[in-house]
């Protein structure tokens, strides 16, 4: 049997504002094969986010276990920790977080500058990955001269520059309408076909949820898979 990309167990997160406690996760438990695109549904404020940033190393959790690659993402040191984010794990934001004095093809050679990859194998990847979202002929322009969708395509391919073995994505089509929202979901599935990367999207998109190879549903802190959609 095949180890799973991500193997999340009994997952508690509480935030703390004075003397309120706001439980974010109580005991959120799944897996996520290799190669798998797994949707993460939920009402705003369910915890979609936090359950991400626990998977990523971007926050760290009050219980429970996150096993990324095989690897307890709590319990590496920070070096190791790093090296897992910038290698292993690739991030879509819903706000694109593109560096806006950056072109389109510049934003997505930044993470293979910070592994000092040889230029002529940063252009290489970057031109690969500026076709694989349908920007090829855009990979000059900056940020503000790119419409929503393409700014978060392009932070697709920025998030698949050192090629991860998992893309987080929170919420890719939470800013965008829903003509252009519906190009995501067929995008992120391109991704998972052509590069072999498990995919976990958070989203209340019903276009993405639709394309998911599985939905979990997330309420009161823990995860369902309902036996429909």
């Amino acid at each position: 049997m095949t180890a799973p990309m991500v193997a999340v167990q009994d997952l508690a997160k509480t935030y703390r504002t004075g003397k309120v406690e706001v439980p974010a996760l109580r005991g959120a438990t799944f897996t996520a094969a290799p190669g798998e695109l797994v949707a993460v549904r939920g009402r705003s404020g369910s915890g979609k986010t936090t359950l991400l940033n626990l998977i990523g190393g971007l926050d760290a959790p009050d219980g429970g276990t996150v096993h990324v690659d095989g690897r307890d993402v709590a319990a590496l040191p920070e070096d190791e920790l790093l090296a897992l984010r910038r290698d292993v794990i690739g991030f879509v934001f819903q706000s694109h977080g593109l560096v806006p004095v950056l072109s389109a093809a510049e934003n997505v050679e930044v993470p293979l500058r910070l592994t000092r990859t040889a230029p002529s194998e940063r252009d290489e990847r970057v031109r690969v990955l500026l076709g694989l979202v349908g920007l090829a002929d855009h990979a000059e322009q900056r940020p503000y001269e790119l419409s929503g969708g393409q700014r978060q395509r392009v932070a697709i391919a920025r998030a698949l520059a050192n090629r991860p073995r998992l893309v987080l994505a929170d919420e890719p089509t939470g800013q965008l309408d829903s003509e252009t929202a519906a190009a995501i979901m067929p995008l992120l599935r391109a991704v998972v076909a052509s590069e072999g990367v498990t995919v976990i999207v958070a989203t209340h998109d019903q276009a993405l949820l639709a394309q998911a190879d599985r939905v979990l549903h997330l309420e009161d802190g823990k995860i369902s898979e309902p036996a429909s959609r």
